[in-house]
């Protein structure tokens, strides 16, 4: 996450951050509901509205608000990249020292923002929704939702009861280490207890959704799932892939190189013909398969020296910004 434009006017304190993708109908609502949600906060505030490549009247839609509201600033991106990369995309351009993430579908409540800012105020971190009752299909939506949040505080070991909620808030500086890709702005909470963030998790308003359709299926479930080995790789052995390729490859290549041993001990010593015995194709394939597994560990630690030397390279394209000055 990159520093907000010095030459930029006075910086708000918070920042909402909203990927948007074909709510031509909830923009309007949308906007009402944060403007009297926020206007009593007494803190500087603006929202970024993030239009992920809507193919509906989306983009006029975020122009006409962000044209009639100065404190309302619309990002287009130039094709439909996704919710995490949009969602990135606010992040970088959001310049409040706290910065609140929500979906632009209404069905979280803007008027929770002040539940969650206050927490940040006591010293939290990160500050993260849980829809108790929510509003949605059980089978379809609810149900995979229980078991993937179960599965995911079991294997990166931060408990919530809801990483899918987007809404959010953040302290500015636990973002900035953060680098997001394929799906994992759900799994934020995780990456930033692993920098030594404090979590809390605060209770807010699910609704119905009235306007638009949904963008969430179960297809997102595999996607999160191949993700979420992501994040327990990165939370374990990020730093260490030597760790993880290594052991395996110490594993696999021990037990070949015994069984070699055993099978020239049998050759040698008692003279059995071991040359079409299956054992010794195993025992050459486990050796082999060790060795490569070391050597993936030492270009996978080759890589992540890469990785933290490289320049930082954003996951998104910009079309245009409307609504501040540049």
């Amino acid at each position: 996450m990159s520093r907000p434009d010095p030459g930029a006017t006075s910086s708000p304190e918070i920042s909402i951050v909203i990927p948007v993708y074909n709510e031509q109908q909830t923009i309007p609502h949308l906007h009402r509901a944060l403007t009297e949600a926020l206007e009593d906060l007494e803190r500087s505030w603006e929202v970024i509205l993030v239009n992920d490549g809507s193919s509906d009247h989306s983009a006029e839609r975020l122009d006409e608000v962000a044209a009639a509201d100065p404190r309302f600033v619309a990002i287009h991106l130039r094709r439909n990249f996704g919710q995490t990369p949009a969602m990135s995309a606010g992040f970088d351009h959001a310049r409040g020292e706290i910065i609140v993430a929500m979906d632009a579908d209404l069905q979280n409540d803007p008027a929770d923002i002040p539940k969650l800012l206050a927490r940040i105020d006591e010293g939290y971190d990160v500050a993260s929704g849980w829809r108790r009752d929510r509003k949605d299909s059980f089978l379809t939506r609810i149900l995979p939702s229980r078991v993937a949040n179960a599965l995911i505080s079991a294997v990166t070991g931060v408990r919530l009861h809801d990483y899918g909620c987007s809404l959010k808030a953040y302290r500015r500086e636990i973002l900035e280490d953060v680098k997001l890709y394929g799906e994992m702005h759900r799994f934020i909470p995780a990456l930033a207890y692993w920098a030594g963030a404090q979590i809390t998790e605060v209770e807010v308003s699910h609704h119905p959704r009235k306007y638009g359709s949904s963008k969430y299926g179960l297809s997102r479930t595999i996607r999160v799932f191949l993700d979420l080995l992501t994040v327990k790789f990165l939370l374990s052995y990020v730093t260490r892939p030597i760790q993880v390729f290594g052991k395996w490859g110490l594993l696999s290549g021990t037990i070949g190189f015994l069984m070699a041993l055993w099978l020239s001990f049998r050759k040698f010593y008692f003279g059995e013909d071991i040359g079409n015995r299956p054992a010794l194709l195993l025992a050459v394939l486990l050796i082999l398969v060790g060795f490569q597994f070391v050597t993936m560990g030492l270009l996978a630690e080759l890589q992540t020296r890469t990785y933290y030397e490289a320049q930082n390279k954003p996951i998104y394209a910009i079309r245009r910004i409307t609504g501040r000055e540049t």
